[in-house]
């Protein structure tokens, strides 16, 4: 079976396009300061077809770099939180989970922050992966009834300061939701995040923890494999 070309129908080159999405998902830029930067460099784009580029192309993009992974999550820690959305006035919940890498392992939105929500959860993130050997969450008594049925609750950590991880994790969508203007929708809420996860995982690496000429290796490689997505 030939392989689906998903940039074939489009007038500019799919280099053009992967670079766009990049710049938006990554950055905290908007559309338009997106255009300006490719007008910068000859390329006359207009902001509204950067949106229906990442809207239609961003999870082809994603998906191809979550393939170029060459490692799973930590089997060791995860944190887990929730972050409150605004979405037309309402109060919704992004939950996400990180290793004690920063590695983004998975996300979820919900109208509600109860039992059956954390739940479904932890059954989404836990899906794909073995459970860890501890889950690091805040004292919400929804993990605790969650973990309780998934027999978990024995790697439930809650001391106070240990979820800093995620909570810094926080910090790149939070940029990105005030550039933004927020969401309007929870399909779309969950569609970025899931976009923006794989572009936070290729280019993150925790620099406070390497030594200089090993983050510039792994900076290095990952531009590398990014610039193999880019011409393929």
């Amino acid at each position: 079976m030939s392989k689906i070309n998903h940039f074939k129908y489009y007038k500019s080159s799919p280099e053009i396009i992967k670079l766009a999405i990049m710049y938006y998902v990554r950055y905290p830029l908007s559309l338009r300061n997106i255009e300006d930067i490719l007008h910068e460099r000859g390329i006359d784009i207009c902001h509204e077809t950067i949106r229906y580029w990442w809207n239609k192309l961003g999870p082809v993009v994603a998906k191809e770099l979550k393939k170029k992974r060459t490692h799973a999550p930590s089997k060791w820690r995860w944190h887990i939180d929730e972050v409150f959305v605004k979405i037309k006035g309402e109060n919704h919940y992004l939950w996400r989970a990180v290793d004690h890498e920063g590695v983004v392992i998975d996300c979820y939105v919900s109208k509600r922050r109860n039992r059956r929500a954390a739940l479904k959860f932890l059954r989404k993130a836990l899906k794909n992966y073995q459970p860890p050997k501890q889950i690091v969450t805040d004292k919400l008594g929804s993990y605790r009834a969650a973990l309780k049925e998934l027999n978990l609750i024995h790697i439930q950590e809650t001391k106070r300061y240990k979820n800093n991880q995620i909570e810094n994790s926080h910090l790149h969508f939070r940029r990105r939701e005030k550039i933004m203007n927020r969401f309007r929708s929870m399909q779309s809420l969950e569609k970025f995040t899931a976009i923006q996860s794989q572009f936070q995982n290729h280019f993150n690496h925790q620099r406070h923890i390497e030594k200089r000429e090993h983050f510039k290796n792994l900076r290095q490689s990952s531009v590398d494999v990014w610039n193999e997505v880019l011409v393929a």
